[in-house]
């Protein structure tokens, strides 16, 4: 297996445009794949083999030998390393406001950002660079601190709830790449949030929107005005090879809106659910990667280079996502656009780096692009990790050498092809849950009733009744 290396070569300009040329005419005279017999085989990475060619053969060996060499490879060759030093002020626009009716407290917090080094020294001020824009909600009559879901969210605080307090600020235009006040307040636009719900099952809900934390614009331009840039000095105006990428940004945002939650008393910092969708289901499984803080993801409709298997030829590909989103991923991720089984790391060993801590998984039947087979199919190759732990993935009826010198057969398509899907809007609700719901490329309102009752099996031990007993595992409060 071979590694992408920093290249000091430099082609010729028109070596450079031959080669683009025949990868979009190879791109363009294939169509992307959504015939389940025409997959192809495949086989794994093992999560459980170290570098060294040694297996892991207890917890101690995933902490401290492998866990850390899974995590390097996707910093070095997917996401991007992204920075630990951070200068950050917490100012409280509102913390008592009352909202649905006395239901809620209503926190609005600004985030701002600065960095004492950006132009290398000659400018020494704390100058605020940039602004996250929180809002946070528990549930009133609460005498204990209560957890909270962490949701990235694709658009301004006042979509999310039908609440009048919501301030109004700039919010980025990904069309036109601008930033303004919004003209068209629509409060309450956005169907993904069951606020209310989940403030009445004791949840609390912290909300900002991902393009606070750097925009989300197509031509990857939202490296100059997000929090990468506050790592940019004058003098320099580009990424490394292995420099982080915008979902290794956004991962890096959520991570410090939860430096500040550990900081609220109304907050139970050891129980915060990283949520996110689409392209922040991915960022939501990295930030779960990086961020052990989290004691629980949820990623839904993550899709390629999220929860499904990227050499699973189905849906989105890495070529796919190379030529459409290259700027939410290290430069080195582009070497294997067309080299997909070279690379070190697949989404099985992404789902691996948050065990034990559980980790739910939703996709949609119609979504067919983000392939909801390939993220079940992540999940069981997943399982001998979990189960180094005693925990419990998808599927419990694995092949007999999982976990036994390495993760064993289960990481060949031929075995991971045996286990059905299982039925539609039918959860499995283990430590690793699954659900694929009837509809789109989206979380339904329904889905937050499979998220609430995952995150009560396991905060709370509460066995959610009107799923098929099968489907579940007990847990201890």
């Amino acid at each position: 297996m071979k590694f992408s290396q920093v290249k000091t070569y430099q082609a010729p300009k028109w070596l450079v445009y031959f080669a683009f040329v025949i990868l979009f005419s190879n791109f363009n005279a294939r169509a992307t794949n959504t015939n389940e017999a025409l997959v192809g085989t495949f086989t794994l990475p093992d999560p459980l083999i170290m570098l060294n060619g040694q297996p892991v053969q207890t917890t101690n060996d995933w902490i401290y030998l492998r866990r850390p060499e899974i995590l390097k490879m996707y910093e070095d060759y997917i996401y991007g390393r992204s920075p630990k030093w951070r200068n950050m002020l917490d100012r409280k626009r509102e913390v008592n406001g009352l909202a649905f009716g006395g239901k809620a407290v209503r926190k609005q917090i600004d985030l701002e950002f600065y960095n004492y080094n950006r132009y290398s020294g000659t400018n020494n001020s704390n100058t605020n660079d940039l602004k996250l824009h929180v809002l946070l909600y528990t549930p009133t009559g609460m005498t204990n601190p209560v957890p909270v879901f962490l949701c990235l969210s694709f658009s301004g605080n006042y979509a999310v709830a039908n609440d009048s307090n919501i301030l109004i600020y700039p919010i980025w235009d990904r069309k036109n790449g601008t930033l303004a006040m919004p003209t068209n307040i629509d409060r309450g636009s956005s169907h993904s949030w069951n606020i209310e719900k989940t403030l009445a099952r004791g949840y609390g809900i912290a909300i900002v929107d991902y393009n606070d934390i750097e925009p989300d614009l197509a031509d990857g331009s939202g490296v100059k005005y997000g929090v990468r840039s506050l790592y940019l000095n004058r003098d320099h105006t580009s990424l490394g090879p292995d420099e982080w990428g915008a979902i290794s940004a956004w991962a890096w945002g959520a991570s410090r809106v939860l430096d500040y939650l550990q900081t609220d008393k109304s907050v139970d910092a050891k129980r915060v659910i990283m949520l996110g969708q689409s392209r922040l289901g991915k960022t939501a499984l990295w930030a779960g990667a990086e961020d052990q803080r989290f004691a629980m993801v949820i990623a839904s409709c993550s899709g390629e280079m999220g929860a499904a298997l990227a050499r699973r030829d189905y849906g989105e590909t890495v070529t796919t996502m190379s030529k459409s989103f290259p700027y939410q991923f290290c430069g080195n991720f582009l070497d294997y656009s067309n080299d997909i089984s070279d690379m070190p790391v697949d989404s099985h060993m992404l789902i691996s780096l948050i065990a034990p801590r559980p980790l739910f998984l939703n996709t949609g039947s119609e979504d067919r692009w983000s392939d909801p087979r390939g993220e079940f199919q992540a999940a069981i190759a997943a399982a001998p990790v979990y189960q180094l732990f005693g925990e419990q993935s998808v599927m419990t009826n694995l092949p007999s050498d999982c976990g036994t010198n390495g993760s064993g057969s289960i990481l060949t398509s031929t075995i991971l092809e045996t286990y059905k899907m299982p039925p539609l809007d039918i959860p499995i609700m283990r430590d690793v849950g699954f659900q694929t719901h009837t509809g789109k490329h989206d979380i339904l309102p329904d889905d937050w009733d499979r998220f609430l009752d995952f995150a009560d099996l396991h905060f709370y031990g509460k066995q959610p009744h009107q799923y098929p007993a099968v489907q579940t595992a007990n847990k201890n409060p």
